[in-house]
């Protein structure tokens, strides 16, 4: 299947190197610590996090200098179009231990000894990019809990159309039709890597250019967030009368 036009569009619409739409809130839940609901394009997840509190696994092999970090990965049973029984499978086990990877590069754990962070995310709706969304996500749940990070931790996944243009931010019908698809997560400030998975063999002359655009996306995509997180604490900041004399007083 061709996924780009001759006048070089996706089936979506899309250039090659267009982001999906972009629409979050922060706070959206009252019992965790923060949350975040998150969208990009068709895929839609909710992020919830718990913490720091007290260490609930076993306090003997536990590390004392630094947090623990509890992920947990899941999607709902309605979130795709088939039908599954179970709602957690291998590939949700694997993409959890991916989350915890991720985050546990950007959290700085050394500030919250003898303590644990749960970091729970849910797929909502799935099309395309589940893990990349449930980062951000999670990134954003995170800053409005007030954890601590070195930075943000931002996810993309790219893919091959026609078998050599590179696509940015695929949907699930070009991860499931195009060429071998390619998720990062990295810290977009430093361009340190924090997670680097194929879902097969990509060959090495279009490693590059697969994994320049995935990076290419994860800076436009911090900026997004960026922006949105300051937009959203200026508001709350509003509603307080930060920076005014009489909240001062």
């Amino acid at each position: 299947m061709d996924l780009l036009s001759r006048q070089g569009l996706r089936t979506d619409g899309r250039r090659s190197g267009e982001l999906r739409r972009i629409r979050c809130k922060m706070g959206v839940f009252n019992q965790p610590d923060g949350s975040a609901y998150l969208e990009q394009g068709n895929t839609k997840v909710v992020a919830a996090i718990y913490g720091p509190h007290e260490i609930r696994t076993n306090r003997a092999k536990a590390p004392t200098d630094s947090a623990v970090i509890n992920c947990q990965y899941s999607m709902a049973t309605f979130s795709r179009s088939e039908r599954k029984r179970r709602p957690r499978d291998n590939k949700s086990a694997e993409l959890t231990l991916h989350l915890k990877q991720a985050m546990t590069t950007a959290i700085k754990t050394d500030l919250y000894p003898k303590s644990q962070i749960d970091i729970f995310v849910q797929v909502l709706q799935s099309d395309g990019g589940n893990y990349s969304v449930c980062v951000n996500a999670a990134t954003l749940a995170l800053i409005d809990a007030g954890i601590a990070m070195e930075e943000f931790v931002i996810s993309c996944t790219s893919s091959l159309a026609n078998g050599e243009t590179p696509l940015v931010d695929i949907s699930h019908l070009e991860e499931t039709m195009g060429g071998p698809s390619l998720t990062v997560a990295i810290l977009p400030i430093s361009g340190k890597i924090a997670m680097l998975e194929t879902s097969q063999r990509i060959h090495i002359n279009h490693l590059e250019p697969v994994l320049t655009e995935a990076v290419r996306g994860c800076r436009f995509i911090y900026e997004n967030l960026n922006k949105i997180i300051k937009k959203h604490y200026e508001e709350i900041g509003g509603a307080l009368n930060w920076g005014t004399e009489e909240y001062n007083i």
